[in-house]
């Protein structure tokens, strides 16, 4: 099992800027693609950002322009640039790793984050 640890979360004003990371650890496996999701209160778990190994990234709408995912291989690290952060961005991040197990046979997994408190103030 990977474990996986977000951090960086915290109380800027509209505006600012925030960076989180996203480190998975774990012993003998390979990341497929490292995902960044949020949960406003009372709302659903929404899809932030995505980067694939192959360093393709995606982005939803609403933070295309402002917020850059990036990712450093060598250290499992996945961090979510937040530029020009608004009230609206205001949500707990989660990060999420879909990864492959190495083994005789190979097993893809997924795991989430405990998740980090992002909150902007007007």
């Amino acid at each position: 099992q990977v474990q996986v640890v977000e951090s960086g979360g915290g109380l800027v004003q509209a505006g600012e800027s925030l960076r989180l990371s996203c480190t998975a650890s774990g012993s003998s496996f390979s990341i497929n693609v490292i995902g960044w999701y949020r949960q406003a209160p009372g709302k659903q778990r929404e899809l932030v950002a995505t980067i694939h190994s192959g360093g393709s990234t995606m982005y939803a709408d609403s933070v295309k322009g402002r917020f850059t995912i990036s990712r450093d291989n060598a250290k499992n690290t996945v961090d979510l640039q937040m530029n020009s952060l608004k009230p609206e961005d205001t949500a707990v991040y989660f990060c999420n790793a879909d990864y492959t197990i190495q083994g005789a046979i190979a097993v893809r997994q997924i795991s989430w984050g405990q998740g980090t408190q992002v909150t902007v103030s007007s």
